[in-house]
């Protein structure tokens, strides 16, 4: 499918239900399959193994196999994946400062310091 908008191209390949979500677990370095689908919530086995693919075809995420028995999966930020965490800053950013709406107490997790010191994701 063909964009014509770089808002419109943006927007699809982080739309959907999961793939902020995958993204905010990763912010902080390499994660495991397993992990990823314990400390998301709601999500199948299926649906995040269908979305972890689009990632990496789409250069978000970098898919690396150890060679051990049991294999080892980690998934972690691409370089084009790391420059997104400008966009979920200002979307965190945006939701704090427009909580008239729906109120939001942000305690400010991990994942967000994680934005805040770029230095700090690996």
């Amino acid at each position: 499918m063909k964009y014509r908008c770089p808002i419109e191209t943006t927007l699809s390949l982080i739309s959907g239900k999961w793939k902020i979500l995958i993204l905010k677990e990763l912010i902080k370095g390499p994660v495991r399959y397993g992990l990823l689908n314990r400390k998301i919530s709601g999500i199948s086995a299926k649906v995040l193994t269908q979305e972890l693919r689009e990632m990496e075809q789409d250069g978000l995420i970098v898919r690396k196999v150890y060679a051990e028995i049991p294999s080892r999966v980690e998934y972690s930020l691409s370089e084009m994946g790391t420059s997104m965490l400008d966009i979920l800053k200002a979307m965190r950013d945006w939701s704090l400062n427009n909580d008239v709406v729906h109120p939001i107490k942000c305690f400010k997790c991990k994942q967000c310091e994680s934005l805040d010191n770029k230095n700090d994701i690996k």
